[in-house]
């Protein structure tokens, strides 16, 4: 299935969320979640999903799946086969689907940002296939529900619609380019409603080979801390509904937040390491406030990127004091993986999800970990709780390999 073929509309219409489902360490759902971020709580703990005895670092944010999941469209057996990372997605899409109030069996695009998809699928593959050649019970099912537009279907087939799957995957911007990508069809008039988000699973493969690069911190994850030594790995899932504004009114339906502009940029400095002044993360802020119209005075909050490594950290601060000028030196920071690590392709939507949570209930997001701040740091890291109204938050994800994307998201009033 297609998008439809219509002219783009003559004014670009402002886009809502009317729903919004949230899987991290924290916990399941909007409510844990608004709690734990709220309070600054950590969520690292021992790895149990796999073996991590000759690991450098054996600790990340895991999740607490429950046994049971909600009653889907799905048969048993479909429900049996799904893989850690589809169940996190499917409770974020459930909960997102039924605060919309839309109804099941319609045309609704469904945009996806993943880094790993179903790779624990694959490792299973290859552990059976290596020890065990002859034996090929359960690898056609591995092989297929490896794919992730395959996981998404079976989500879209767990609510009841139908409507073109796209898959996004470019590193740790996959979730906010998922979401900006479904925000732009929205607003040139492609869809009138879009489901999106991000998500990944903890998996052998992928924590083994950041800790053989050694940007997994062995204390804690402290984002633009002065003695900060990498990087924590979290899991989990965020889905938003997306939908036009008129769309929502005829509805009468709740709206959560506004994503008021989106921008993407490529930073061609370094295969994994950022430009030193931060080029192209200046860029991509500066071109998502130019798509809300909007400049720096009026940004109230930014959630950074704040993987908690050296490069990362400094260039994103370089970058921020570029962009916010004067304003800088007032401007709330702070990184939600100080509490939930780093979520691979599930950050950034899980991240602008923590911006709709502190706009609508009026409070800012601390990190807890933050004691001595690097001196290229010119903004404030909040080190504590604070109750604040904010009217528009900038949420930034910097990947490897240079995509960067930056979405602004409005309190609704």
């Amino acid at each position: 299935m297609l998008y439809p073929a219509l002219p783009p509309p003559a004014e670009p219409p402002r886009i809502v969320v009317t729903g919004a489902g949230v899987v991290s360490a924290l916990g399941i759902g909007w409510e844990a979640n608004e709690l734990g971020f709220r309070a600054g709580r950590p969520a690292f703990r021992p790895v149990t999903q796999f073996d991590v005895s000759r690991q450098r670092v054996q600790v990340a944010a895991e999740v607490d799946l429950p046994d049971d999941l909600p009653q889907t469209c799905l048969a048993p057996r479909q429900v049996k086969r799904l893989d850690r990372a589809s169940r996190m997605l499917l409770l974020a899409a459930v909960e997102a689907w039924r605060q919309t109030g839309w109804e099941a069996h319609e045309d609704i695009p469904w945009v996806l940002g993943t880094t790993a998809g179903g790779m624990s699928l694959g490792e299973a593959y290859f552990r059976q296939a290596v020890q065990s050649p002859l034996h090929h019970r359960g690898q056609p099912t591995r092989a297929m529900l490896y794919q992730s537009h395959v996981q998404a279907r079976l989500v879209a087939d767990t609510i009841g619609f139908q409507g073109p799957v796209t898959i996004i995957s470019n590193a740790c911007a996959s979730g906010a380019n998922a979401l900006g990508r479904a925000w732009e069809l929205l607003r040139r008039g492609r869809a009138q409603r879009v489901l999106s988000g991000g998500y990944d699973a903890l998996c052998q493969l992928v924590f083994s080979g950041f800790d053989s690069l050694r940007s997994m911190s062995p204390t804690t994850c402290r984002p633009f801390d002065a003695r900060r030594d990498g990087l924590r790995l979290g899991e989990g899932a965020a889905v938003m509904a997306l939908e036009t504004l008129d769309s929502a009114r005829r509805r009468g339906a709740e709206i959560l937040g506004e994503i008021a502009g989106y921008a993407t940029t490529i930073d061609l400095h370094h295969l994994t390491q950022p430009h030193p002044a931060g080029d192209a993360a200046l860029a991509c802020m500066t071109q998502a406030c130019n798509s809300a119209e909007i400049g720096p005075a009026a940004v109230g909050y930014v959630n950074a990127h704040g993987t908690g490594t050296l490069l990362n950290d400094s260039s994103e601060a370089i970058a921020i004091r570029r962009w916010a000028g004067t304003c800088a030196a007032a401007l709330p920071v702070s990184s939600s993986k100080a509490a939930v690590g780093h979520l691979l392709g599930a950050a950034g939507a899980i991240e602008a999800v923590v911006c709709l949570m502190a706009m609508r209930g009026k409070w800012l997001p601390p990190q807890l970990a933050f004691e001595i701040p690097d001196p290229v740091c010119t903004f404030s890291v909040l080190d504590k709780p604070r109750d604040a109204v904010v009217d528009v938050a900038l949420s930034n994800s910097f990947g490897f390999g240079g995509v960067n994307a930056t979405l602004v998201l409005r309190r609704w009033v």
